[in-house]
C-alpha cells in the first residue's frame, strides 16, 4: 500500500513538473512576437530619411554648356526634390574664375582649360563633347565649305561669298564676345587666335549669333551643335556634316569638350552627388537628349 501511494505521488509530481515546463516553453515562443512590435522595428525608416540628399548646387559658366547643364539640373532636382540647382550663364572664363574663387561651387567651360587656369589646382572633368557648327542663312545658297576657307573668312582674307561658291555679295562675319568658350575653341581649332577681322559683328551668346545669322542672308556665324535649328543652315566642313556621329568618328573637324571645374573643398554634399550623377547612365542620357555628345 505504501509502495502504491509513493508511486501515485511520484506520477503526480511528474505531471506537475511537465505542466510547468510547457508554460515556460510557451512564454519563450511568444517573445519574438512581442519584439516585432518594439520601436526598434522602425529604425530602417529613420536610416532611409537620413540618406536623403538636400541642399544647394551653384553653377556658372559657358552659354554653350547651359542647355546640357540645365537639363542635368532639372533631372537631378526631379530625383532629389530637396535639392536646388542654379546655373548662371556668364561664359567659360567667368565660370572657371567663379569656381576658383568660390563664387559658385562648379564652373563650366566649352573649351580646354587654359594652362594659367590649371595652376589654380581645381579638379576638372569632361562631361560631354560638342561640335561647333558654321552657320549661314537658309537663303544664302552655300551648303559646304572647307576649314581653311572658314579661317580665311574670319581673318578677313575672304570677303565675298563668290569666293566660296556663293553669290556676289559681301560676307557679314558674326563672332562671339571675348571670354566666350565657343570663340576661344573656334579660333584655336582654326588657328587664327588674335587675328579676327576688325569688321566682325560681335554677338553675345549662341542665341544672338543664331538670330543674327537667321535675319541676314549674307551672314556667317558659328554656334554650338546644341543650338542648331531650322532658322539656319549648318554647313558641311571638309565634306563632313555637322552631326554628333561625325564628331565621334573625328570626320567633323571643329569640335571641343564640355568641361566642369571645381575645388573639392567648395562642394556641398548635394554638389558632390550632382557631379556623380552627371556620369551615370541616366545623366549621360540627359547630355545626349540636350544635344551634347556623351562621354560614356
Amino acid at each position: 500500500m505504501k509502495k502504491l501511494l509513493a508511486l501515485i505521488l511520484a506520477l503526480s509530481l511528474i505531471t506537475v513538473l511537465a505542466g510547468c515546463g510547457t508554460d515556460t516553453t510557451t512564454e519563450a515562443d511568444t517573445t519574438p512576437d512581442t519584439a516585432v512590435e518594439t520601436p526598434e522595428a522602425t529604425e530602417p525608416v529613420a536610416e532611409a530619411t537620413a540618406t536623403e540628399i538636400e541642399g544647394t548646387v551653384t553653377i556658372s559658366g559657358s552659354t554653350s554648356v547651359e542647355k546640357v547643364g540645365l537639363g542635368l539640373a532639372e533631372e537631378f532636382m526631379a530625383l532629389n526634390p530637396s535639392v536646388t540647382v542654379t546655373y548662371e550663364s556668364i561664359g567659360s572664363s567667368g565660370g572657371v574664375k567663379n569656381a576658383n574663387e568660390g563664387v559658385t561651387m562648379i564652373g563650366t567651360a566649352s573649351r580646354e582649360i587654359k594652362d594659367t587656369e590649371k595652376e589654380w589646382g581645381m579638379t576638372e572633368a569632361v562631361i560631354a563633347f560638342d561640335g561647333i557648327a558654321v552657320a549661314v542663312n537658309p537663303a544664302n545658297g552655300v551648303t559646304e565649305i572647307t576649314k581653311d576657307q572658314v579661317a580665311a573668312i574670319y581673318k578677313g582674307e575672304i570677303t565675298n561669298w563668290s569666293e566660296v561658291g556663293g553669290a556676289d555679295e559681301d560676307i557679314v562675319v558674326v563672332s562671339r564676345e571675348d571670354g566666350s568658350g565657343t570663340r576661344g575653341a573656334f579660333e584655336e581649332i582654326l588657328d587664327f587666335e588674335g587675328a579676327l577681322t576688325v569688321n566682325a559683328l560681335i554677338a553675345e551668346g549662341n542665341g544672338n549669333v543664331q538670330t543674327t545669322v537667321a535675319s541676314n542672308p549674307q551672314a556667317i556665324g558659328y554656334i554650338s551643335f546644341s543650338t542648331i535649328n531650322n532658322t539656319i543652315v549648318a554647313l558641311k566642313v571638309d565634306g563632313a556634316e555637322a552631326t554628333m556621329e561625325n564628331v565621334l568618328n573625328q570626320t567633323f573637324p571643329i569640335s571641343r569638350p564640355f568641361n566642369i571645374v571645381y575645388h573639392d573643398a567648395n562642394l556641398s554634399d548635394a554638389a558632390k552627388a550632382f557631379v556623380e550623377f552627371i556620369f551615370t547612365a541616366e545623366g549621360q542620357a540627359v547630355v545626349e537628349e540636350k544635344g551634347g555628345i556623351p562621354v560614356k
